[in-house]
C-alpha cells in the first residue's frame, strides 16, 4: 500500500464506487501481515516512500520467495539485498519476473514503476574490488526511482582517473563514495565539490584494514567537513540515505543541485 493506491482507494469510496466494506477488506493486512517468521511492513511505503527491503541474509531461500510473492500480491515492488543463487531461483519460482544481480547479490522484481525522483546521484567506486558494494547501492538507487550513474576505478592511487570526471561530479545532486584500503576518496571527493557526500567503507585491504574499519574510521575522522559515512560494505544504507536527501528536496519545492548556481541577482 502506497499513497497513490491509498488515495485511489479512499476517492473509490466518496465517489460511492467502492463500498466501505471492500475498501475495509483491502486494508485489513495494514499495518502488516504475519507469516510467522516474518511480519511484513504493508505501511512502510505510507511512511517512508518506499516499500520494505528484505534482507536476505540468514534467511533460508524458501522463506525469501514466499516473502517475495506476499510482496508482490499486495503490489509492492520487490528487492532483496544479500541473496545468492538458491534464493534467487526460490523466488523466481513465485515471481516470474525477478532478476538477480551477481555483483550486487540482490533480486528485484517491479509490480509497477517506481516514482522518479528530480537530481541525479553519482556512484564512485574506488577500485575495482569495491564494486560489489558500489553495485549494490546502484541497483537499490534505481529500484528507488533515482537516476543513477557509476564511476568505477577513480580511487586516489592514480587521482588523475578522478579529474576527467570533474563535470560529472559537480552536476551530481548526490555522490555516494565506496572505497577500502585506506578510505580516502570521500576526504578527496568532498574537497571539490559542494554536493552532499556518502561515503561507504569496503572490507577490501590487506590485514591492517581490519576488515573495512580502517577505511571506516578514515571516512568519520575526514578532514573534509559534511561527509555521511554508512556502515561497512553497506551499499544499501547509503542509497536509502541518497534517496532521503533527493526525496526531501523534492517535498519542500528545493531543486536538487546540478552544477555551480548563479549568484543572487541584486
Amino acid at each position: 500500500m502506497n499513497d497513490r493506491t491509498l488515495r485511489k482507494l479512499l476517492e473509490q469510496v466518496a465517489s460511492g464506487s467502492v463500498a466501505p466494506e471492500t475498501a475495509a477488506r483491502n486494508l485489513v493486512d495494514l499495518p502488516f501481515s504475519d507469516l510467522g517468521y516474518a511480519k511484513l511492513d504493508h505501511h512502510r511505503e505510507l511512511r517512508h516512500g518506499l516499500p520494505e527491503v528484505v534482507f536476505g541474509q540468514g534467511k533460508e531461500p524458501h522463506q525469501i520467495a514466499a516473502i517475495a510473492a506476499a510482496l508482490q500480491e499486495k503490489g509492492q515492488n520487490l528487492l532483496v539485498t544479500r541473496a545468492d543463487l538458491a534464493a534467487f531461483e526460490a523466488v523466481l519460482e513465485q515471481v516470474q519476473t525477478a532478476e538477480f544481480n551477481a555483483t550486487a547479490k540482490t533480486i528485484t522484481a517491479q509490480a509497477s514503476p517506481p516514482l522518479q525522483l528530480p537530481g541525479n546521484l553519482l556512484i564512485a567506486a574506488a577500485g575495482t574490488s569495491d564494486l560489489f558494494v558500489a553495485e549494490e547501492a546502484r541497483v537499490c538507487a534505481a529500484a528507488f526511482g533515482l537516476q543513477t550513474e557509476l564511476l568505477c576505478d577513480v580511487g586516489v592511487a592514480g587521482i588523475h582517473r578522478l579529474f576527467r570526471h570533474q563535470k560529472e561530479l559537480k552536476q551530481a545532486a548526490v555522490v555516494i563514495v565506496v572505497a577500502g584500503m585506506d578510505g580516502a576518496l570521500p576526504s578527496v571527493l568532498a574537497g571539490l565539490v559542494g554536493t552532499p557526500i556518502i561515503a561507504v567503507p569496503t572490507s577490501v585491504g590487506y590485514g591492517a584494514s581490519f576488515g573495512g574499519i580502517a577505511a571506516l574510521l578514515a571516512m568519520l575522522n575526514s578532514c573534509a567537513a559534511g561527509v555521511t559515512v554508512t556502515n561497512i560494505d553497506n551499499g544499501f544504507g547509503a542509497a536509502f540515505a541518497a534517496y532521503r536527501i533527493l526525496r526531501g528536496a523534492k517535498k519542500d519545492g528545493t531543486a536538487p543541485r546540478t552544477g555551480p548556481q548563479p549568484p543572487p541577482s541584486g
